[in-house]
């Protein structure tokens, strides 16, 4: 190996070992805020169905509006990625009490879109008693999104600062006290009035607070928020400051709706072929996501990473930095994505005794194999586009890649429609769809990979310029 070579490599290799040092901790994070959804559905299971059912239907709700919150709300990073890769470190502070007005501006649409989603519950011909339940769990739980809002921009401003531990214990204790909050309130222990579904929203609103809470304090008392202490004073909206950051940040927020609101739309279009069918989605869909939280952790540390070197005007390193990402995320895929064509078997048992349901699951998983690579591409590369500060493109690729081709061929697939002359000749329900997952999120893979080798060819052009 030439000098040359050994010195690229050492140079990546020490990339790739910033890069997962910030990312390791989001994935615990991350995780942990996964489970907190599993804690709310396993322990509201054990009430009876109808809070199972009330808190299944309230979360699909909740987590729509949520995910488009994260979405918006990542622009902070990017932002104050590059403030601090330019060395305006004196600028910081200034742009996080924006992104506050930022945060509470969301939360105030965010709260209204999302109790007025119940309404959408009078055409679903719920059970009387069930919807009641949900409609009063997404009123109670819509009280924690102002302080989630501000706890994303505090997140942001902490991950851009290469501060991703914090993150990691926040979320790991806000686990630890929903869960704690759901034994007293959905079962009714220790004197407290017996809640069941509404007990887990009370729990999941009052954590946000929590989160909020133990976020503003560790940077109040952690010398290493010193340099860009936000909370010095008050300041007003700087509206021309927020519009900026809000233009970054809604393409992310639209790209994240489309795609949780793509898998929620199949979950409801498999639901025709019966409880085995929907059982397997779940199940191969649930494992498929647990996997997807590394790809997507790196992507959340290449924003910052990505941000930084070309805040320093090194648009050289900025691709390299990107590149690395989206290599690493792939490698993973390669290792979960043989894992799983491995040992599907182990994978279904895990999660059902039923064979009918193993069975179905075990032939989703192997799509689900193919599922990984395409979607720890996609996530890694837009991740990296968005550390250039360009939002647009990817929410357009991902728009049509699961609205334009996704859905569309998973319907044709799917459920076989007569009038279609090319439909097959028997619908291949879940698995139809899920062809059309792979298909769909390939094609975003391909675009966003060439969209990421053009924009940083450009910003090399520019900076050679």
């Amino acid at each position: 190996m030439s000098s040359l070579s050994k010195e690229r490599w050492k140079t990546v290799r020490a990339e790739m070992r910033a890069l997962w040092v910030l990312a390791w901790p989001v994935l615990i994070g991350q995780l942990a805020n996964v489970g907190m959804g599993v804690a709310d559905v396993a322990m509201t299971g054990h009430v009876g169905a109808e809070d199972l059912a009330a808190v299944s239907l309230g979360a699909s709700v909740w987590t729509m509006t949520l995910v488009s919150v994260i979405g918006i709300m990542m622009a902070v990073n990017a932002v104050i990625a590059h403030e601090m890769g330019g060395g305006r470190t004196a600028r910081v502070p200034h742009v996080v009490r924006q992104a506050a007005w930022l945060g509470l501006l969301t939360a105030i649409v965010a709260c209204a879109a999302l109790n007025l989603s119940t309404l959408v519950f009078d055409h679903l011909s719920l059970d009387a008693a069930v919807q009641r339940k949900a409609e009063m769990f997404v009123h109670v739980i819509s009280v924690g999104m102002p302080p989630f809002a501000a706890y994303r921009a505090l997140y942001g401003y902490s991950a851009s600062l290469h501060h991703t531990k914090p993150l990691m214990f926040i979320s790991l204790g806000g686990l630890g006290f929903n869960v704690f909050v759901n034994w007293l309130l959905v079962y009714g222990n220790a004197g407290f009035p017996r809640l069941g579904a509404v007990g887990c929203a009370v729990s999941t609103g009052l954590c946000m607070w929590l989160m909020l809470g133990a976020m503003v304090a560790w940077i109040a008392r952690s010398g290493n928020y010193r340099s860009t202490y936000p909370f010095t004073h008050w300041e007003k909206p700087n509206w021309k400051e927020i519009s900026s950051t809000l233009r970054m940040g809604l393409p992310i927020g639209i790209t994240y709706f489309a795609e949780v609101s793509a898998f929620a739309s199949v979950a409801l279009l498999v639901a025709r072929f019966g409880v085995v069918t929907v059982s397997a989605h779940q199940i191969a869909l649930n494992f498929a996501s647990l996997v997807f939280m590394v790809p997507m952790s790196v992507g959340i540390a290449l924003i910052t990473r990505v941000g930084h070197a070309l805040g320093e005007g090194d648009a050289v390193r900025g691709r390299l930095v990107a590149w690395v990402g989206v290599g690493m995320a792939v490698a993973f895929a390669v290792l979960s994505a043989s894992a799983i064509a491995l040992f599907p078997d182990l994978i279904a048992a895990a999660y059902t005794s039923d064979r009918a349901v193993q069975e179905m699951t075990v032939h989703l998983l192997l799509l689900a194999a193919l599922f990984q690579l395409s979607d720890a591409t996609q996530v890694s590369a837009s991740s990296a586009i968005r550390g250039y500060k360009v939002t647009r493109p990817p929410m357009f690729i991902h728009l049509a890649s699961f609205w334009g081709i996704a859905i569309p061929l998973g319907c044709i697939l799917g459920l076989a429609p007569s009038w279609l002359p090319f439909s097959p000749a028997e619908p291949l329900s879940a698995t139809g769809f899920w062809i059309g997952l792979v298909i769909g999120l390939t094609v975003a893979a391909v675009l966003l990979v060439w969209f990421l080798q053009k924009l940083s060819t450009e910003f090399i052009r520019r900076s050679a310029a």
